[in-house]
């Protein structure tokens, strides 16, 4: 019997894996290095990049329920990152900001994710990434999901 090795693997099984070893990978430089969920992140993200807005539209960029995004913004209004405040003109809507603190946290995660050591040789090599990068958006085109591309693909 052969032994299969990752240089083996069919392109589409060895980018899940990829995928899934960065998401790994992400998810505990996050919670880490800033005390964060990558759905955390993707809440403050989605409010710092649209302002103050209703729970259900930041559910709604999140890709989430607004019951999910409940538990995710209890711990990030815990953690003092994002307030929430009743609507002035219907009671019934909670509309979600940031506090000082949480656009802080926005602004140091963007910047070291920036300043990171490059994740492969890849990135240092302009010409490679560019094939990369035209491989991964063909790929995420390709996908069956018509929110993905939906807002000029702003979401969480």
């Amino acid at each position: 019997m052969d032994l299969i090795t990752l240089s083996d693997v069919p392109l589409g099984r060895l980018l899940v894996v990829a995928a899934h070893v960065a998401s790994q990978r992400w998810n505990r430089y996050l919670a880490d290095e800033h005390g964060l969920t990558q759905a955390g992140l993707g809440a403050l993200t989605a409010i710092g990049q649209h302002g103050e807005q209703p729970h259900g539209v930041v559910a709604e960029r999140c890709f989430v329920r607004p019951a999910t995004l409940t538990g995710i913004i209890d711990t990030l209004e815990r953690d003092g990152l994002v307030i929430r405040q009743r609507d002035a003109t219907d009671r019934r809507t909670v509309r979600l900001a940031l506090t000082a603190a949480g656009r802080a946290k926005v602004t140091a995660v963007n910047a070291a994710s920036r300043a990171e050591q490059p994740l492969t040789s890849v990135d240092n090599d302009p010409a490679r990434a560019a094939v990369v990068r035209e491989f991964l958006l063909e790929v995420i085109g390709n996908g069956e999901d018509p929110q993905l591309t939906t807002d000029g693909g702003h979401r969480c």
